[in-house]
């Protein structure tokens, strides 16, 4: 049993097809230095190629890998059992594709340490290289989380930047089936809310993507996104009065 307040982290990072970035994300953790945890998702020979290496070198980087494609979901949910299952308190997720900083990563694990309970959200300071639509786009996302957590404390769902706490996000893992894709990131704040998790929100510069690489399909994601949002108001709709009874009481 571990003493309260323990703070044991590790970096979890879901790669798929971003051999030209991947290597200095990885540089940049293992300058802080975390342990890092990759999660190929399926990638194409080129870039399990270059994950093979990275591992191969040590450091501290260990590589999972996932035999088909599962999603960003599906690769960071495969990652957070693997962290809890070493031994690990909190994992900070990153993305490969380079467009979160990596020198915020201290800003996010004092955040954690000093709040060990509480997820730490990236809040996105964005420069000119976001395309418009998907900054319009989130936007209504963020509404949606507002309302299925009757709540602003979860300022953007979107970030791919943060920290978990694993007890709490594995219990969800296993009490509740998410999304696999791009929906992941937003449904599983959404029901850590649920369960009472605290939120903390951290700025941070994100720049879109340094390879110029993006996985986000536009008609499947914004699909499997808007049944989610579906499904977390059915969600909220039979929690409401305890969202509401706790809004009284926080």
């Amino acid at each position: 049993m571990r003493e309260p307040g323990t703070f044991l982290p590790v970096v979890v990072i879901p790669v798929y097809n971003h051999p030209g970035t991947i290597g200095a994300m990885v540089a940049a953790v293992r300058g802080h230095g975390l342990p890092c945890i990759l999660v190929d998702d399926g990638s194409e020979p080129g870039c399990a190629a270059v994950l093979d290496a990275l591992a191969a070198a040590g450091g501290g980087v260990s590589l999972m890998r996932l035999p088909v494609n599962q999603g960003k979901g599906g690769a960071m949910m495969a990652g957070l059992r693997e962290a809890q299952r070493r031994g690990h308190t909190h994992a900070l997720q990153i993305d490969a594709d380079g467009q979160h900083d990596p020198r915020d990563i201290p800003k996010f694990l004092a955040t954690a340490r000093a709040r060990v309970t509480e997820l730490v959200c990236g809040t996105p300071v964005y420069d000119a290289s976001i395309p418009k639509g998907r900054l319009y786009g989130r936007y209504l996302t963020h509404v949606w989380v507002w309302i299925n957590t009757l709540s602003f404390e979860i300022r953007d769902s979107m970030c791919g930047f943060r920290v978990y706490p694993l007890d709490a996000t594995v219990a969800v893992l296993d009490s509740a089936t998410l999304g696999r894709r791009m929906d992941f990131d937003t449904e599983v704040l959404v029901r850590l809310y649920w369960r009472g998790v605290r939120f903390a929100n951290v700025p941070t510069r994100v720049t879109y993507p340094l390879d110029g690489i993006s996985h986000f399909k536009a008609l499947r994601d914004n699909v499997l996104i808007s049944r989610m949002h579906a499904r977390l108001f059915f969600g909220m709709l039979v929690r409401l009065p305890l969202l509401l009874w706790r809004k009284v009481v926080r």
